[in-house]
């Protein structure tokens, strides 16, 4: 299994912003570093316009290691920003969490890892087109289609958000809202390949205020890995 995760860890956001975390006990020392359980915090240094300022660890259920009674992270768990975005987390201690998703009976061995926990490749994720310009004057294009394509050998879910940085707003799209539909809807993620076409249509476009929007879709493997794209729509 991976890396538990402590506080020697180096976390960031997808605009490098540092991390760092807040152990809610000091039970479980790894290498000089505290370990890390569900439910503790966390502060960003982000300096993006809509900033990613905090975080709260949560548990995939992949371990069965607990500290306090509160499951112990691990560096491969799905974990994001305040704003949905997915962190980047990186251990600098050696020491590997060995435990199962259950307790292992008397006398019995531990079962063989799958190749899905076993699978160490992020998903690929990418976005078309990377960029595109809505005129708010002349209210053109009335459309704009961004197609995201999505691929892994062991698939669990996607998620899509909006950053608006004009209104200093984040906005989750998974299931869509009037005029920001996406296609299919509500994050399932069935099989290794797919595409998500998110459908911007004048309705929404035209409520724009004129700056810089991202969609960021992240797409997440069922070890937790994850890949990103976004694209990045202007309104002049």
């Amino acid at each position: 299994m991976p890396q538990v995760l402590t506080t020697l860890a180096t976390i960031t956001c997808p605009h490098a912003g540092p991390g760092t975390s807040l152990p809610s006990s000091n039970h479980g020392m790894v290498n000089g570093g505290v370990v890390l359980v569900e439910g503790d915090t966390g502060t960003l240094g982000c300096l993006f316009p809509v900033p990613c300022t905090s975080y709260t660890l949560k548990s995939m259920g992949l371990n069965s290691t607990k500290i306090g009674g509160k499951r112990v992270i691990l560096v491969t768990d799905l974990n994001t920003s305040i704003t949905g975005l997915p962190l980047t987390m990186i251990e600098h201690h050696k020491v590997l969490d060995d435990s199962t998703v259950a307790a292992i009976p008397a006398g019995q061995s531990a079962p063989p890892i799958t190749p899905a926990m076993a699978d160490m490749t992020p998903p690929v994720v990418t976005a078309t087109p990377p960029t595109a310009v809505f005129n708010t004057t002349t209210q053109m294009p009335a459309t704009i289609p961004i197609t995201f394509t999505l691929a892994t050998a062991f698939p669990m879910q996607w998620s899509l958000v909006w950053i608006n940085v004009p209104d200093a707003k984040s906005k989750d799209l998974t299931n869509g809202v009037p005029g920001a539909m996406p296609a299919p809807l509500g994050g399932s993620w069935p099989s290794g390949a797919l595409t998500v076409v998110l459908n911007l249509s004048l309705p929404f476009l035209s409520t724009l205020s004129p700056g810089l929007h991202y969609f960021y879709m992240t797409g997440v493997s069922q070890r937790g890995l994850t890949g990103i794209a976004q694209c990045v729509l202007t309104a002049s």
